[in-house]
């Protein structure tokens, strides 16, 4: 809050502007990401509120957004119907922990260290993954069918179709140029708030029909009622099946008419989202050992993409935030937010580029989107103001932000850098759509490693000198486990002369697999009664084959301690 006070390069307008077009997109997410998660709407809403004020008060990143999002959400609904909503609220206080942990320990730093095509594969993903999920929002008439495969009952829609379709695509289109073209005519205002108020108003002033964020929210609810109460009847009804039976019990309860009225009085969300309360399980070793795996997930999913989005912005802005400070406050974010009710979150990077692109530079826009969404959840004519607003408007605002998400510049570069880094760009882009983020951005670094790993294996060479009873192998290279073989294949001992050197003043040792390759070079030679000197190590060589002496067997000899290349 201290910067608010003392600096004086802030636009108050564009930072108020910008939070108020932020808290009006984050509505209708934080809402379908609480869907997603099986929890009520009112659980993502606060989510978003206590994440997104407290990492930009206390966050690394000014501009960033933070909130409930969708990667983690996914990994919640499984679990939610497994054990509850309350153990949901204490494995979320967990996961803040360990990112708090993570951040004292500088485990942000690490994220500086990926590779730019892991980088290019994540923003491309992300861009690739918001987008598909507006698709969604083309779909109609949902209904709850059963899915044979996961055992389990998914909702389903019909895409729209014939005058809706165009209208929604009119409306969409015209978010779309608003946003665009604004900018050029006037920057007093953000572009993606005039086209979010303007497309309201056309809705509401107009014969034109369209699904509001109001008839969209209740709609959500009567499916997700629907598909919970026949969840509730497939699992008590199955017990008495044999396994042949079930699936057909499964499809009968997707098209039976089921009563949802009951569905929230016997439900166990009886917490209030909002209020402050210790989540209510057993404190015991087994209750830690339900959460904690679920904990580690989020924590893992949430720094991830909380780092790595705030490396965009950095880049965006040509600016540097602090990865330690966003981990701990990320991880502070979270473990209110599993006190009070709801469902934690990260960065999002759709909403942290809206804010951008509206002239949010600053921690003012973000803790102002967080207090109008607190005045959207807590004063009902905003919230019915809100629930006017068209859904094809969002779409539109939405798919501005994958344009602009989208590393256009990785499809040039196509045939102008190596196709190992290509083949990492997509990886990591297909995963990202596929799983998740950190399944992507781990297969992205594992696949970037070996791929150094090859190249370098190749580079171990050696100059040869044969003297009239001696020979020299000078190396050059990185000696390491991948290129031991290469190493190996360097020396003859059958046809070398009595003495051997071996100089390393232009090679460093780095594992243990290299000393174990050095090790079998010099017992090749003693076996042949021949004699092994090795050169001019540097300093860490000296001291790596210091520490594994009792398992080496060599013979140094003259050194210059040079310092590792």
């Amino acid at each position: 809050m201290i910067d608010l006070l003392v600096r004086r390069d802030i636009n108050l307008k564009n930072e108020i502007l910008s939070g108020l077009t932020v808290a009006l997109a984050l509505v209708p997410e934080a809402i379908a990401f609480a869907f997603v998660a099986g929890v009520d709407p009112s659980v993502g809403l606060w989510a978003a509120f206590f994440v997104g004020f407290i990492t930009s008060v206390f966050g690394g990143r000014p501009g960033m957004i933070s909130g409930a999002t969708g990667a983690m959400a996914v990994v919640m609904t499984a679990f939610v119907v497994l054990y509850g909503i309350e153990y949901l609220f204490a494995a979320v206080i967990l996961c803040g922990v360990i990112q708090i942990l993570c951040g004292m320990l500088g485990v942000g730093k690490f994220v500086r260290l990926l590779p730019h095509p892991v980088m290019l594969g994540f923003v491309n993903g992300l861009a690739i993954v918001i987008g598909l999920a507006q698709f969604k929002q083309l779909q109609d008439n949902h209904t709850v069918k059963f899915n044979e495969l996961t055992q389990s009952f998914d909702i389903v829609g019909s895409w729209l179709t014939g005058e809706t379709l165009i209208f929604t695509s009119i409306l969409i289109i015209l978010t779309m140029a608003i946003i665009h073209y604004l900018p050029k005519l006037t920057k007093a205002v953000p572009g993606t708030l005039v086209a979010i108020i303007a497309v309201t108003l056309l809705v509401q002033f107009s014969p034109i029909d369209a699904l509001t964020v109001n008839q969209s929210v209740e709609k959500m609810k009567a499916v997700a009622a629907e598909k919970e109460e026949k969840i509730r009847l497939f699992e008590e009804e199955k017990q008495t099946l044999v396994f042949s039976e079930v699936n057909n019990l499964g499809h009968e309860i997707a098209l039976r008419k089921v009563t949802t009225d009951s569905t929230s009085e016997n439900s166990d969300q009886n917490r209030v989202a909002g209020h402050f309360a210790i989540p209510e399980i057993p404190f015991t070793l087994e209750s830690f050992g339900i959460i904690v795996g679920l904990a580690a997930t989020l924590a893992a999913i949430g720094l991830i993409e909380s780092l790595m989005t705030l490396t965009l912005i950095d880049e965006l802005t040509e600016s540097k935030g602090s990865g330690k400070r966003e981990s701990i406050a990320q991880g502070l974010a979270n473990v209110v937010s599993g006190l009070f009710g709801s469902m934690g979150g990260c960065a999002m990077i759709g909403q942290s580029m809206i804010n951008i692109r509206s002239g949010g530079r600053h921690r003012l826009s973000g803790i102002t989107a967080a207090i109008f969404l607190l005045a959207f959840i807590l004063i009902p004519p905003l919230w019915n103001c809100i629930g006017l607003i068209p859904v094809p408007a969002l779409i539109g605002v939405m798919f501005i932000v994958v344009i602009a998400t989208f590393e256009w510049t990785s499809l040039r570069l196509w045939n102008k850098i190596p196709r190992s880094d290509m083949a990492v760009i997509v990886a990591v882009s297909t995963i990202t759509v596929l799983f998740d983020l950190a399944i992507a951005v781990a297969a992205g670094v594992a696949v970037s490693a070996l791929v150094f790993a090859w190249k370098s294996s190749h580079k171990i060479e050696a100059d040869i000198i044969e003297q009239d009873d001696s020979k020299i192998y000078e190396l050059r290279g990185e000696l390491f486990f991948g290129a031991v073989t290469s190493f190996r294949d360097i020396f003859t001992p059958k046809d070398d002369p009595e003495v051997v050197y071996i100089e390393f003043k232009m090679t460093r040792v780095c594992d243990h697999s290299a000393l174990e390759a050095i090790n079998g070079v010099c017992a090749k030679y003693r076996a042949l009664d021949k004699t092994v000197i090795l050169t001019n190590l540097s300093i860490d060589c000296q001291n790596l084959l210091s520490r594994a002496e009792p398992i080496m067997d060599v013979t140094i000899g003259e050194q210059d301690n040079h310092t590792a290349i």
